[in-house]
């Protein structure tokens, strides 16, 4: 019965810890790399620097557009351990589905990005 209990606990306290995950704003948890530039009750919009070797924390972003201002080559590291390396040109626009994820310049030099996250649609009345 206490294999049980503490089963239970376990499974509770892991999924508690994916749902703080998942809400982790990139503005708040890393404001050295992210700043509001615009928000209204559509979209907000990060503006994003990176320098050489600069390395996030792990944060949330709903569905999104990113701008490549400057080119860029880094990687993408998820909560499950696996990463994603990723090379962006200045001027590409890419459309990125809600994600968790932590980014890292791995590129020589640093990289700007615009990053456009689409909040939740209402209803129309």
């Amino acid at each position: 019965m206490k294999r049980v209990i503490l089963s239970v606990v376990a499974v509770v306290a892991l999924a508690g810890a994916a749902v703080n995950l998942q809400s982790q704003d990139a503005a708040k948890v890393d404001a050295k790399h992210y700043t509001v530039a615009f928000e209204n009750d559509r979209v907000r919009v990060l503006k994003a620097h990176y320098g050489r070797g600069e390395k996030s924390t792990m944060h949330s972003h709903p569905n999104a557009v990113a701008v490549f201002l400057t080119d860029a080559k880094g990687k993408f590291t998820f909560p499950d351990g696996k990463s994603e390396d990723f090379n962006g040109k200045a001027g590409d626009v890419i459309w990125n589905k809600a994600t968790v994820h932590l980014p890292e310049n791995t590129g020589d030099q640093a990289f700007d990005v615009v990053v456009v996250e689409l909040k939740a649609q209402r209803s129309a009345k």
